[in-house]
C-alpha cells in the first residue's frame, strides 16, 4: 500500500467537487488499514474515511490523510431453511451487490437497487428506500474500533438502526467499517408499500421484477451522476408529530405524507422543495434537479461554498412556507478532514 501527497478526489466524489487531500490511500485488506492508521498518528494527521463518494460535501483542500475503502470480496457464511448469511467486504459496489444477490436467489435488497455508493457506507446511513432499510437485512458489522485499537464485529441490535441513524454515524470517528454480514432471505418477501412502485410491478410479482421496476423507476426519476454530477437524495424527509401534520395539511391538503410508529408522519422533501419554487431552479451553477426536486446537481464547476449557497436558500423557502427546516442528508467535511454541522457558518 502507497501513501500518495496532493491527491485530486474529484473522481472519487459523486457531486464531482474539486478537493485535494493532502495524503491518500487505497484500502484494500485490514493489513493496509492498520499501516495507514500507524501512519496517520506517527503524522498526527485526521482520518478521512472515503466510501463511495455518493453522500459527502467536501472542501478544495483537505489537511488529512484519506482512507479510500477498497476491501473487495463475498464470503457465504451458514444458512438455515429461511435465510442465508454472507459476509461481504466494504469496498464491493452496493449496487453490483444487490443484482449479484437476486441473482442468487437471496432476497430482501430489492427495493434497494440503484442506490449509489459502497457496501460499507450503507450500516452509516441505514440506507433506505421503498420501504426498506438496509438495517433489517444486516446481521453484524465488522469494524477497527479506532478508540480501543482493535478490530470487533457489532451485532445488528447494537448498531441502534434507525431513519437514516446508527452508531457509526454518532461517533463517525470512532469505527472503521471493513466488513458487513448480511442475512437474507431464501424465499420473496416483496415489498410493496409505495404507490408508484406497486403499479409499476402489477401483476408479476417477482423479486427479479420488483428489482428491475425499482430501477426503472430511480432511473426516471433521478439524474445519473455521470451526467448531473449529484448525491442523490439531498434533504431527509422531515418526519414530525401528527398535530405538526394536521396543522400544515389544512393549508395543503394534498401533501404526501406516510404514517409512522409513535404517532408520528413522515413528509415528502421533494414535494415541499417543489412547492416552495425549487423544481429546475439554479442558483448560480447549483440548482434541484428538473425530474426531482429532492436531488441537488452540480451543472458547473461548483465549489462547497455554492453548494452551501444553494442548499441554504432552499431550507429558507421551505421554512418561509411551511416552517419546517429541512436537513439535508451528505456528510459535510471541514479543510481538517473531520465532519461539521450543517448548521455551522463557513
Amino acid at each position: 500500500m502507497q501513501i500518495q501527497t496532493q491527491v485530486q478526489l474529484k473522481p472519487f466524489n459523486t457531486l464531482n467537487l474539486e478537493a485535494v487531500a493532502s495524503h491518500y490511500a487505497q484500502i484494500q485488506s485490514t493489513a493496509d488499514l492498520l499501516t495507514a492508521l500507524d501512519f496517520a498518528e506517527q503524522q498526527q494527521l485526521n482520518l478521512l474515511i472515503l466510501s463511495g463518494g455518493s453522500n459527502m460535501l467536501l472542501p478544495e483542500q483537505i489537511d488529512a490523510l484519506v482512507l479510500h475503502m477498497d476491501i473487495q470480496g463475498i464470503e457465504m457464511l451458514d444458512a438455515d431453511d429461511q435465510s442465508q448469511r454472507l459476509r461481504v467486504g466494504g469496498g464491493q459496489g452496493w449496487h453490483d451487490f444487490v443484482l449479484w444477490t437476486t441473482a442468487q436467489g437471496l432476497y430482501g435488497l430489492q427495493n434497494l437497487a440503484l442506490i449509489p455508493g459502497r457496501v460499507g457506507a450503507s450500516p452509516v446511513q441505514n440506507i433506505g428506500a421503498y420501504g426498506v432499510e438496509v438495517g433489517e437485512f444486516i446481521d453484524s458489522v465488522e469494524v477497527y474500533d479506532r478508540q480501543l485499537k482493535q478490530f470487533a464485529s457489532i451485532q445488528a441490535a447494537d448498531c441502534q438502526f434507525a431513519y437514516r441513524h446508527s452508531i457509526f454515524k454518532d461517533d463517525p470517528n470512532r469505527y472503521v467499517i471493513t466488513h458487513v454480514t448480511f442475512r437474507l432471505l431464501k424465499q420473496p418477501d416483496l415489498k410493496l408499500n409505495y404507490g408508484d412502485l406497486k403499479t409499476a410491478v402489477g401483476d408479476q410479482l417477482t423479486a427479479e421484477n420488483l428489482q428491475q421496476q425499482v430501477i426503472q423507476i430511480r432511473q426516471n426519476k433521478l439524474p445519473d451522476p455521470q451526467e448531473f454530477p449529484n448525491v442523490g437524495s439531498f434533504f431527509k424527509n422531515p418526519v414530525v408529530d401528527q398535530a405538526v401534520f394536521d396543522q400544515i395539511a389544512v393549508s395543503f391538503p394534498n401533501l404526501p405524507h406516510y404514517q409512522q410508529a409513535n404517532a408520528q408522519v413522515k413528509l415528502a422533501a421533494g414535494w415541499l422543495i417543489d412547492q416552495a419554487g425549487w423544481k429546475g431552479k439554479q442558483l448560480g451553477p447549483v440548482g434541484m434537479f428538473h425530474k426531482q426536486a429532492l436531488v441537488l446537481v452540480n451543472y458547473g464547476q461548483a465549489s462547497l461554498t455554492d453548494v452551501r449557497k444553494t442548499y441554504r436558500a432552499v431550507q429558507q423557502s421551505v421554512w418561509e412556507k411551511f416552517s419546517l427546516m429541512l436537513e439535508p442528508e451528505p456528510v459535510l467535511f471541514d479543510k481538517n478532514g473531520l465532519i461539521r454541522s450543517h448548521q455551522e457558518e463557513e
